[in-house]
Formats: C-alpha cells, sequence, structure tokens
C-alpha cells in the first residue's frame, strides 16, 4: 500500500504541491481578509463613535446657542427702549402740554425707528451668536479629542478666551447698536416724516413704509447688505482694547479667532441667512401688527367698544402704538415664538452646522 501511495505521489507530485499551494494561499488570504475585515469595522466603529459624538456636541452646543439668544434679549430690548425713549413722550402727551403735535410727530418717529432697530437687532443677534458659538464649539470639540491623548496642557482655547472671544457681542448691543439706531432714524424721518398724523394708512402701505425703510438702511443690492458688518463687531484695531488676557499665545488665539469670524462674516452665505432672517423677521412684524389692525377697538356713538372688527386701514396716529407694541413683541422674554421662529429657520440651522464643520475637523488643527 505504501508502494502505491509512493507512486501515485510520483505520478501526481505536481498536481498535489500545486493543490497545496492553492489550498495554503487561500488559507493565508483568508486570514488576511478577516484581519482587514475586522480593521475595516474597527474604523467604521471608531467613525461612527466619532460621528454621533460630534453630532450630540453640535446638538448640544445650537441648545447652548438658543438659549443665550433668548438670555441676551432683554439687554437688546433695554438698550433700544434708552436710545428710542418712547415712553417718556408717551407720558409727556398725558399732561397734554402746548407743543403736542411736536410731540406726537417725534413719537411717530421713534415708535417707527423702534420697531425696525428691534427687528434688525435681533435678527443680528442669532446670526452673530450662531457663528460665535458654533466657532468655539469646533474649538471645544478638538480641544475635548486632544486633551484625551495629549493631557490638559494641550488644550488651545481655555475658558479666558473663549469668554474674551465671545465677550465682542457687546459691541453689537451696546456701539454697534447705536450706530444702527441712528441710521434707521434718519431713514425712518426720510420715509414717514412728512405723512400726516391723520393720514389713512392700510396695512399694505404700512408694509411699503417699511420696505422703503430697509433699502435706505440696506441698499438695493444684495451685497449691500454686506456693510452691516459695522453694527456687529468693533473695528479690528478696537475689538480688544482694553481687556486682559493671560498670555501671548491667548492673546494670539483670542485674535485669530476673531479674524476667523470676520472672515465668516466675509462670505456669502453669511449675508444670505443675514437676508433670509431679516426678510422673515419683517413678515412677522408685519403680520403681528396685521393682527393689532383687525382687533382694534371701535367706539360707536353709545359709547359701547365694538371689538373684532376688521380694519382695512388706521389713521397713522393710531399705528404709532401698534409699531409701539409689536417691537416688545420682537425682544420679549421667553416663550419668544418671533425668536423662536428666526432659531429654527432650515437655513440658520444648515448655516450653524457648516460653521461648526468647518472648525471641529481635524484639518483645523494644521491651520
Amino acid at each position: 500500500m505504501l508502494t502505491a501511495l509512493g507512486g501515485f505521489f510520483k505520478r501526481h507530485r505536481r498536481k498535489l504541491i500545486f493543490t497545496g499551494a492553492v489550498i495554503g494561499g487561500v488559507l493565508v488570504l483568508a486570514r488576511v481578509a478577516r484581519r482587514k475585515l475586522l480593521e475595516l469595522q474597527e474604523r467604521e466603529a471608531d467613525a461612527y463613535i466619532t460621528h454621533a459624538r460630534r453630532v450630540h456636541h453640535f446638538e448640544s452646543n445650537q441648545r447652548t446657542c438658543n438659549m443665550t439668544v433668548l438670555s441676551m434679549l432683554p439687554t437688546l430690548r433695554d438698550n433700544i427702549t434708552k436710545q428710542l425713549d418712547c415712553e417718556s413722550l408717551t407720558a409727556a402727551l398725558r399732561a397734554r402740554p402746548a407743543n403736542k403735535l411736536e410731540i406726537w410727530e417725534d413719537l411717530k418717529i421713534l415708535s417707527f425707528a423702534r420697531s425696525v432697530v428691534a427687528v434688525y437687532g435681533a435678527c443680528m443677534l442669532v446670526v452673530m451668536l450662531r457663528v460665535q458659538l458654533n466657532v468655539v464649539g469646533g474649538y471645544i470639540y478638538l480641544d475635548n479629542a486632544i486633551s484625551s491623548t495629549q493631557g490638559p496642557e494641550a488644550i488651545r482655547v481655555p475658558m479666558e478666551v473663549q469668554q474674551r472671544y465671545l465677550s465682542s457681542i457687546q459691541y453689537l448691543l451696546g456701539d454697534g447698536l447705536s450706530e444702527l439706531t441712528t441710521e434707521v432714524k434718519h431713514a425712518v424721518q426720510s420715509v414717514v416724516g412728512s405723512v400726516s398724523l391723520r393720514q389713512s394708512v392700510t396695512l399694505r402701505e404700512l408694509d411699503g413704509m417699511i420696505s422703503c425703510v430697509r433699502t435706505l438702511v440696506e441698499g438695493d443690492g444684495r451685497q449691500e447688505l454686506s456693510g452691516f458688518g459695522k453694527f456687529m463687531l468693533a473695528p479690528e484695531d478696537d475689538v480688544l482694547d482694553g481687556q486682559v488676557c493671560g498670555s501671548r499665545e491667548e492673546e494670539l488665539t483670542a485674535q485669530k479667532m476673531l479674524s476667523e469670524t470676520r472672515d465668516m462674516m466675509d462670505s456669502m452665505d453669511f449675508w444670505t441667512v443675514l437676508r433670509a432672517c431679516l426678510d422673515r423677521g419683517f413678515l412677522r412684524l408685519i403680520d403681528g401688527a396685521a393682527e393689532s389692525f383687525r382687533q382694534d377697538q371701535i367706539t360707536g356713538s353709545g359709547g359701547r367698544n365694538m371689538m373684532g372688527i376688521s380694519a382695512e386701514w388706521l389713521p397713522l396716529a393710531k399705528v404709532i402704538p401698534i409699531l409701539d407694541g409689536q417691537s416688545h413683541v420682537v425682544c420679549s422674554d421667553a416663550p419668544n415664538h418671533f425668536v423662536q421662529e428666526l432659531l429654527t429657520m432650515e437655513t440658520v440651522r444648515n448655516f450653524a452646522a457648516n460653521v461648526y464643520e468647518a472648525f471641529s475637523t481635524p484639518e483645523q488643527l494644521g491651520k
């Protein structure tokens, strides 16, 4: 039997060797393929976990941004109220002064300007904070990833730098708002200054007046809106003046983040999103005024108030308190449906995701 096997091996030696080599190669390839498959599965699992972690961090960052916007509305409202003080004029009218008509004319300008500035301020606050908090959010995400492997000393944006960078939003609520208010008042004076208080105004005409004010403030073309940057961020030489930073490295980091913010504000995406917010905001302003038009009280000859009568027009004097009331609606405390609608706009969310993506990718570390 052994002789027969030996003879069989001799006759088929090449075939057996070839078959053995093939089987061995298949086994080796199977092991390599299995190892590669495991590595691929591990990479996919790591990528999924990383993606899930980034999504979770992004969603958390957006909630923080929403709360920050809402928390700043009282400051915005108070500053607008101080700069466009309708209350003192209203109190003066109650005393029946001799210059009553002059006070009414001033109140007309201030009420129009206050409602317009409120919409501008709320929209700029929403978009600007979306940029700043997602820039910071991207840095924080990368810092967390670095510190987990290299230790906390590798963090690039400590809390002091974050606070210093985010404090630049105070310019929008202060000097920027003052400059915006001045321009809006001039525009309002040009549009409604010559309109009589007794003149009947339809809702469409009111919308047209506000559109004319917007044109004077924003300009005719889409590129003109980029001039709004002067209201949102202080001049580059002044933005960090008077602030103390812990080290030269932190100083450079804060300057870098502000420079990146300016670059973001120079993009067409930024102004497209801001314009979308403004269009939505002024639409809601007119919608709110329309509700007041419909709910206007008309007193009959017997002194009985008849509610719910739709008014196609109102004297301009009656429109003044309507606009003043809308400015308070725009900047009201939470729940603020006006600002909530801006915060949940798809264009705003997509823009926020793009900003966060740009500053939370590993490629950002090499910049």
